[in-house]
């Protein structure tokens, strides 16, 4: 084939793929169905490998799928199923119109060593001492966490901006969203990744895919064999070089007519530029001369970024609530010994070795109380998703973060399992709590939890005290956040490190009775 039309169903296909990835993670309002993301998640290499290494199910499969296609047509998924790559496309674009010198490519030698040595290290990393290579290299959970730390708060800005210009004209189609925050530190990896990678790309086109990327590095090996790719027609060329000028993989060189299949990303710029037509996609023929080289040198460009500026928490006030301000700080330390990790999750060793830090599940959780971790589970977990009391609590109805994790590092739970998952335990420190400290009534941890595995018991006077039952624990944190003292909880959930069943709650009847007649 040399027609453009090539070109163009590439632009078309991976711009309804953009735009439903940019969708998912900007889905505020939670619109989308958990199905249609699954579908849209099938294929993503490095998830579909983790959840089928887990499950050993074809259902799983959409790797296999993802070789297959790179066997027969070479790096299509860098192109059309990425939405790195197909947001690397997008900004190389901007960049050569805003300034066309850096639009422009020719070929370069690669480097080899560079690329080759990290695909050995995450895999040997990830075999031998966890995902943690994989997690910060991984393109799915790199766009993720860009659109989940950068990209939403974005998008909220927006959306509150419209919601108050439209209120001027009592319009309220849409409503104010509150921006959430995460701990500073958790911005460090993101916007890192930014700046490398949008520099990369604004300046040098696919250099990060070709020359960092392991997913990119090892279908560019399987692409060597593959039955259909770029070649020349060595008798129209005129070697012009609009080609390796328009190539944003670096990979043609011209001059001895050798494209180099595993750096070529299939974006058909090529094909569309050439003026004599030597250049067609098809399938390989005897005549062909094998791609030899590789390309690639790095330089690191500092970009722009400046959207971090007004995300803050929320915030919350008690008294609106009824519930009593105290009016001196706590002094006992909460005694944490371990994290809270998701429902669905099994065990922290389990979880952390197959979670991704893609933050999907951080971006979709209604509640907002996953938060990425700091050093919670180690080194290893670094940005991982952390149940965060302080902030926010677990929905007793909810099962959104099972039901989306592509990597099955939560497994789907039924809500009826999710009500009696034991993810945590509450324990109750008296000498933060103020009915004891203030001689307040408060009461708030008890109304709030929802299996009543902590309930009041008469204390002094009038007052009364919570007591906790641990048995019938979920921890689910509702206490730990409606708890009013601060810095430190009267009561809190310390994490479970093996997830463990809760005993059901007993549903006693009411013991009041209705009169035989009504007063009234």
């Amino acid at each position: 084939m040399t027609s453009s039309l090539l070109r163009k169903l590439r632009i078309l296909f991976s711009s309804i793929v953009l735009i439903c990835f940019l969708f998912v993670f900007a889905d505020f309002r939670s619109a989308v169905p958990e199905k249609y993301i699954n579908s849209l998640l099938y294929l993503q290499f490095v998830p579909s490998v983790l959840k089928y290494i887990n499950l050993m199910t074809m259902a799983a499969g959409g790797f296999i799928i993802v070789l297959l296609l790179t066997l027969l047509t070479g790096r299509t998924y860098c192109s059309f199923l990425c939405p790195l790559g197909i947001g690397q496309d997008l900004l190389s674009r901007i960049g050569g119109r805003i300034k066309r010198k850096f639009g422009r490519f020719g070929y370069k030698k690669p480097h080899t060593i560079i690329r080759y040595s990290l695909l050995v290290l995450t895999l040997g990393t990830a075999i031998f001492f966890g995902l943690y290579l994989v997690t910060l290299l991984d393109p799915y959970s790199i766009f993720g966490r860009f659109m989940t730390y950068l990209g939403e708060p974005v998008i909220l800005l927006i959306n509150n901006f419209l919601t108050w210009v439209l209120g001027k004209f009592d319009v309220y189609t849409l409503h104010h969203v509150d921006i959430r925050g995460f701990v500073p530190v958790t911005y460090t990896v993101p916007v890192l990744f930014f700046l490398l990678v949008g520099s990369l790309s604004f300046f040098k086109g696919r250099l990060y895919c070709n020359m960092i990327c392991p997913v990119g590095t090892l279908l560019g090996l399987i692409s060597k064999v593959s039955i259909f790719r770029v070649k020349f027609n060595e008798s129209k060329c005129t070697r012009c070089g609009r080609c390796a000028i328009r190539c944003k993989s670096s990979c043609i060189d011209f001059l001895n007519y050798n494209i180099d299949v595993s750096r070529c990303v299939n974006c058909f710029n090529c094909i569309d530029v050439c003026p004599e037509d030597a250049l067609s996609y098809s399938f390989i023929g005897s005549r062909e001369k094998p791609a030899k080289t590789e390309e690639g040198r790095r330089k690191f460009v500092a970009g722009s970024l400046l959207m971090l500026s007004g995300i803050t928490p929320g915030t919350r006030s008690q008294a609106q609530n009824g519930v009593p301000v105290p009016h001196s700080e706590s002094t006992v330390k909460e005694p944490r010994n371990f994290p809270v990790c998701p429902p669905g999750a099994g065990s922290f060793e389990e979880f952390t070795e197959k979670c991704t830090a893609c933050s999907l599940c951080i971006n979709a959780c209604p509640n907002n109380v996953l938060q990425p971790a700091l050093m919670q589970y180690g080194i290893a977990g670094f940005m991982q998703p952390v149940m965060d009391y302080h902030r926010s609590f677990c929905t007793f109805n909810c099962t959104v973060c099972t039901e989306i994790c592509p990597t099955n590092a939560l497994k789907p739970l039924l809500l009826e399992a999710k009500k009696l998952t034991q993810i945590g335990k509450v324990f109750f420190i008296k000498d933060n709590c103020i009915v004891k400290t203030e001689k307040t009534a408060c009461g708030a941890c008890s109304e709030a939890c929802p299996t009543k595995a902590v309930y009041m018991v008469p204390y002094e006077g009038n007052l009364l005290i919570p007591e906790t039952n641990v048995d019938i624990c979920i921890g689910c944190g509702h206490c730990e956040y409606a708890c009013p003292v601060t810095p430190y909880k009267a009561i809190f959930v310390d994490g479970n490190p093996v997830h463990m069943a809760a005993a059901k709650p007993e549903i006693k009847e009411a013991e009041i009775t209705s009169p035989e007649e009504f007063p009234f």
